[in-house]
């Protein structure tokens, strides 16, 4: 009885979408080019990882925009500045909006945040909060203590065995342990690395079990009948770490509101203070999912781009050479590098331009989901479709940079930039990244300061291995390891 319910289900949902997909032909005269593909599941069983990669090669054979199924989703995939730019300027409102999904509801306070929430009144308050209240020039100045004292503490770890000669150090936990304390500090005054309390172990181990997740999706986002049958347990696993991180975060929350005096000039007592005044929009809820967006798109990618650009240094020694010689003229050996210094240098920040390029931290960005039918590169896109974009392909576009795929910090020489949208590591539109200014300043003080400090060489003759690994971001396959050797500027530091 059982497995007959379970067939008239499943003939029932083909022809429903049969009847779907043959009205959606009828209705839109001139959509873009698309795979083969099959009923219910569409063309997930084409997709591959790096996804990025595979998009690419796509492109390469349906053109710079072409159409997916995932399951009855349709997706609209862009690898071409210009077809880029019309979907966000031309059509910018249309493409605002993000695609839900059991994850963002028990990962994203029920998309109630900045990432997740639909485009409205709602999210832009989420943004002016963002940008006003936290992000801000001046916040971000307030907290310049909090990422130069953290700055310090990693070189005085790289520099502890490193004074008479090279030694061997891995730089992965290095990156990842700075940039999560750094954020950390800012949110609630606290370390969660360095930190062996068994707070700050429950709050790495929860950390770990919402990334596990990463940011791709589930089946059941795509094909109703796994949403209805959770055959995998997905969902009550995902319900189940959703309340852990919730409660997690009330407890900063809760510990930050009871200890004021100790707590201030924190991200969390600033929105506090703001609660008391406006308790019914700077609810809990709120302040939990403003704090969550900033630890998952402040820590892991600033992490991964160090990581690349240091990859990129070990193989290209001249650009090492370059960058000290800009450093020694403009800042010397007497002083540690600071971070208005760092953003100032100009072949430091190109060399973070290029890495940027080469190696977007987002490489498809984050879905965009459109709010009604609209045209793009000349083709009909329906309401509700998932557009992807594709800024690793745009990056590495021959038709906007020469020589694509070498690693040539000059290239952003006198602020050239590719095309106009060319050059898009943090997106673009009404919907791009909010914190690219903090991203900035922490990659150009670290990146700064690991040059200026200490002599680098690889572990080997070979370069660096540059194979990416699998995820929605961009990580290397082989964590990145490396030799260096103290400056003399380290004697003056830590004498």
């Amino acid at each position: 009885m059982e497995q007959n319910f379970l067939l008239y289900i499943i003939f029932s949902f083909i022809l429903l979408i049969t009847i779907k997909l043959l009205f959606f032909s009828r209705r839109f005269k001139k959509l873009p080019p698309c795979p083969p593909s099959f009923p219910i599941i569409g063309n997930l069983h084409l997709l591959k990882q790096p996804i990025h990669r595979y998009f690419h090669d796509l492109s390469q054979k349906y053109g710079p925009i072409f159409t997916l199924k995932f399951g009855s989703q349709f997706v609209a995939v862009v690898s071409s500045a210009s077809i880029a730019e019309e979907c966000f300027t031309k059509n910018d409102v249309i493409f605002a909006n993000r695609l839900t999904s059991i994850k963002t509801k028990y990962l994203g306070f029920n998309n109630t945040n900045i990432i997740t929430s639909s485009y409205g009144d709602h999210w832009r308050n989420l943004r002016r909060i963002s940008s006003i209240e936290i992000l801000s020039t001046h916040r971000l100045n307030s907290f310049s203590e909090i990422r130069k004292d953290e700055n310090m503490r990693l070189i005085q770890k790289l520099s502890e065995n490193s004074h008479k000669d090279f030694t061997k150090v891995e730089l992965r936990p290095l990156f990842a342990e700075l940039t999560f304390n750094i954020i950390m500090r800012m949110v609630c005054g606290k370390r969660f690395y360095g930190n062996e309390s068994h707070d700050a172990k429950n709050f790495r181990d929860v950390m770990n079990e919402v990334q596990q997740f990463g940011l791709g999706s589930n089946l059941g986002d795509f094909i109703p009948l796994f949403r209805w049958f959770d055959f995998s347990g997905y969902h009550k696993k995902i319900k189940m770490v959703g309340e852990k991180m919730d409660a997690l975060f009330q407890g900063l929350l809760d510990d930050n509101r009871n200890n004021r005096k100790e707590n201030k000039n924190t991200m969390i007592d600033h929105l506090l203070s703001l609660q008391e005044s406006q308790p019914d929009y700077y609810s809990d809820q709120i302040i939990k999912g403003l704090i969550m967006s900033l630890i998952f798109a402040g820590t892991e990618t600033s992490a991964t781009t160090l990581e690349w650009a240091m990859s990129n240094l070990l193989n290209h020694p001249e650009v090492v050479e370059k960058e000290k010689i800009e450093l020694d003229n403009h800042i010397g050996q007497e002083h540690l590098i600071e971070e208005v210094e760092a953003t100032k240098l100009k072949y430091l920040q190109n060399i973070i331009s290029e890495t940027l390029r080469l190696h977007p931290a987002a490489p498809m960005l984050l879905p965009h989901l459109s709010t009604k039918a609209c045209t793009v590169g000349g083709y009909d896109v329906p309401q509700n479709t998932m557009l992807m974009v594709n800024a690793w392909a745009i990056h590495r576009d021959p038709n906007l940079w020469a020589d694509p795929m070498s690693f040539k910090p000059e290239r952003f020489e006198d602020g050239h930039q590719g095309d106009k949208h060319g050059f898009i590591p943090f997106g673009m539109g009404r919907r791009a990244c909010p914190g690219s200014g903090l991203a900035l300043r922490t990659l150009s003080l670290t990146l700064g300061s690991l040059i200026q400090c200490f002599e680098w060489k690889r572990i080997g003759k070979e370069g660096v291995d540059m194979t990416e690994g699998r995820g929605t971001l961009l990580p290397m396959a082989i964590p990145l390891e490396a030799q260096c050797k103290a400056r003399p500027i380290i004697n003056k530091l830590f004498s």
